[in-house]
């Protein structure tokens, strides 16, 4: 008789021959360790995350635009309609604008003399080398843009990052670029695209530096948290599903899960969770941090549905290695899904969350009085 560990498939694989695909390669040789990790996160995403009825958000951390993964990989997942909306730092942002402006970033090297590099006027991201005028010409842009009249006005930052999106995507093309940036991209294809921490970025720092000549844009927190939750809570209440991609961990990832405890807990919505959850990260889980925080440790938030645990996935790698990875199996794996264009569905969809929540809302309120006696 078979024991019960002992069902799973047999490590037999073939031989690499160098002629596999990489989907090919996950399936036949990432069988155990972090690979077999991968490898699993690669089937959930392509194989459960994927289907027509889930909403996929991913959030993003880690210097992934400045190394070129903006182009190679967020941009294909999401003209392919593999991710519906984002969570990312600025930072992302900020350098992704670079390559929709036409502004190069080089290879380099991390043992460089910094002092040296102060200098000659390079700036160096681990191993990548940029011109310091790259940082300056990048904030006169969204200088001139966020000085226009439509952004006089405070607004959420998915609301901010559309509009500049759309500058950036006419500059491309003024260029002669395409497919440069994933503002632009975003912006065309109706991808919201929020910050947790607006301020922590060039971008927030050139709006900062705009409110002291009397410049009417902020950056609305509070609209942000709601409309997060509003595309989880239309994602659910209309019979689908909700799975979150995080690259990485830090405030996006918490940002992207928080929206079920506010949805729960805060709004007092009866809701369980998200239902499929795949993090890649380096962090570990016993420092107490949330980037290395688990799934398991989550359900206890409220972050994720208890029932949907064992589909869980993490991986542990380096993300420059394990994002593409995941990009080229799905997209290998998988057809490309129709746009949800949730940016331009924000609207209908807090209304949606407004209208549960003052429900919800006024039978706590009737309850309270029933249990008090009526005084």
């Amino acid at each position: 008789m078979t024991h019960d560990y002992l069902r799973g498939p047999r490590i037999d694989p073939k031989a690499v021959t160098g002629k596999e695909t990489v989907a090919d390669l996950v399936d036949n040789a990432f069988l155990a360790y972090n690979a077999g990790r991968l490898g699993e996160a690669c089937r959930l995403f392509s194989g459960r995350m994927l289907e027509p009825d889930v909403t996929v958000g991913m959030s993003l951390t880690g210097a992934m635009t400045p190394a070129g993964l903006g182009m190679s990989t967020i941009i294909p997942l999401i003209e392919a309609g593999f991710v519906d909306w984002i969570v990312s730092t600025g930072a992302n942002l900020y350098h992704d604008a670079h390559f929709g402006l036409g502004m190069a970033m080089h290879r380099g090297t991390p043992f460089a003399d910094d002092v040296a590099l102060r200098e000659e006027g390079v700036v160096r991201i681990y191993d990548i080398f940029f011109d310091y005028d790259v940082l300056l010409s990048t904030d006169r842009f969204i200088r001139d843009v966020s000085a226009r009249e439509e952004f006089q006005r405070p607004m959420s930052t998915a609301e901010y990052h559309y509009r500049l999106g759309g500058y950036v995507r006419e500059r491309e093309k003024a260029l002669g670029l395409s497919r440069k940036s994933v503002l632009g991209v975003a912006h065309a294809a109706a991808v919201p695209i929020y910050t947790s921490s607006p301020g922590d970025s060039s971008i927030g720092m050139n709006v900062a530096e705009q409110a002291l000549s009397g410049s009417k844009l902020r950056f609305d927190v509070s609209a942000d948290v709601n409309e997060t939750s509003a595309i989880v809570f239309a994602a659910k209440v209309q019979g689908g599903k909700s799975g979150v991609l995080i690259v990485g961990g830090g405030s996006p990832k918490n940002f992207v899960l928080q929206t079920e405890p506010q949805i729960q807990e805060v709004l007092g919505i009866s809701e369980k969770g998200h239902d499929y959850y795949l993090q890649l990260t380096d962090a570990r889980p016993d420092t107490g941090g949330l980037s290395g925080a688990t799934p398991s440790e989550a359900v206890s938030w409220g972050k994720v549905d208890p029932d949907k645990l064992p589909g869980t996935v993490v991986a542990y790698l380096d993300n420059t290695v394990a994002f593409p990875v995941l990009a080229a199996y799905a997209l290998a794996r998988r057809t490309p899904r129709p746009l949800k264009r949730l940016y331009e569905k924000r609207e209908e969809m807090m209304q949606q969350l407004t209208e549960s929540y003052l429900e919800a809302k006024a039978d706590r309120d009737a309850r309270a009085e029933t249990a008090s006696g009526g005084h």
